[in-house]
């Protein structure tokens, strides 16, 4: 008898995000990851736990608490031609590798006239939702799509976790991912051959007719739930994950726009100069006359995140404030 097809089997998006490393590092001899307890430690969330004992600490290596030291010393490995996987622990936290990251790997292509690529993969946690306050909890990838000269993206799901750091591997230009902390232990089916992940399109996640709710990251899956409630009043919503945060597939957008005539954007990070600001902007200029009523956003509360539970939950986007806005926007 023949071998049936492969099983699917269950697993969480930290352990999806770990078989991703493991491939690459197995597939090609440059890969290197870096960071902040990545090796005994196994990564601050349990991403590269075992890889130090599999691959060695030549390749898994730990370094000293200086963020732009080792995101500096990522991009000189990646102009020497080494494929390296730079990990910081929080979002917050990158700051400190801002001027890395905007005036040194966004810009030696342009500067050196196409010279100079930065084949570089940096990787962070970011958002809220696990009480960790103010210095481990904000949503800043919308500052980093702001920047040209990089790509940004955001996995929402099992397969996006698995499927989306080869192709940033194999991208000239540098590449930052955002993993939002509230994912890592959210488990599901993947199958054993998980294919690379389309990073130059969004994805409906949920096809609908009547709004189009567009997310991506951690709020993907609060968008769905709004979705599922609001399809309990017979009102059929389309859910948008964009996937990628620069450049953006705002073909994706209005397709669905000009399928529901009414949108909802849902962004974990502040309102003002927000992803969702940009979104909205994007779909005014160019689908004004699709809608049939005025954008909606759903983002965080314009304040540090809080610590206590209760406090943390009023400053983010939830399912409910997603549902009263799209029926705003439906009514």
């Amino acid at each position: 008898m023949g071998a049936g097809p492969a099983k699917e089997s269950k697993t969480t998006y930290r352990e999806a995000l770990r078989e991703a490393l493991r491939d690459a590092l197995r597939a090609d001899d440059r890969v290197f990851l870096m960071g902040e307890d990545v090796g005994r430690y196994g990564g601050c969330f349990g991403v590269s736990l075992g890889l130090l004992e599999e691959f060695g600490p030549d390749r898994i290596r730990d370094t000293p608490l200086s963020e732009s030291a080792f995101v500096g010393a990522g991009i000189g490995a990646a102009l020497s031609g080494m494929r390296p996987i730079v990990e910081i622990m929080t979002v917050n936290f990158s700051l400190l590798a801002l001027d890395q990251i905007l005036n040194n790997a966004a810009t030696l292509l342009h500067m050196s006239g196409g010279q100079l690529p930065v084949p570089l993969v940096i990787r962070m946690t970011t958002g809220a939702g696990r009480q960790l306050a103010a210095q481990h909890s904000h949503s800043l990838e919308g500052w980093y799509a702001h920047i040209p000269g990089i790509r940004v993206v955001a996995p929402a799901t099992i397969e996006d976790a698995r499927g989306m750091l080869a192709p940033a591997l194999a991208d000239p230009d540098p590449v930052l991912i955002f993993e939002h902390g509230g994912l890592y232990n959210v488990s599901g089916d993947l199958g054993p051959a998980a294919a690379p992940a389309d990073l130059d399109h969004a994805a409906v996640r949920r096809p609908g007719t009547d709004v189009s709710l567009i997310t991506y990251g951690g709020s993907l899956p609060k968008t769905l739930g709004a979705a599922d409630e609001l399809a309990a009043e017979d009102i059929s919503a389309e859910v948008v994950d964009l996937r990628t945060l620069r450049p953006l597939d705002i073909e994706t957008v209005t397709a669905s726009v000009a399928r529901t005539h009414r949108a909802v954007v849902v962004d974990e990070g502040w309102r003002t100069g927000s992803l969702a600001a940009e979104v909205s902007a994007r779909i005014a200029e160019e689908s004004l006359y699709e809608l049939d009523a005025p954008v909606e956003r759903v983002c965080g509360a314009e304040c540090p995140m809080p610590y206590a539970r209760r406090l943390e939950e009023a400053a983010l986007p939830q399912t409910a404030g997603i549902v009263a806005a799209a029926h705003r926007t439906v009514d």
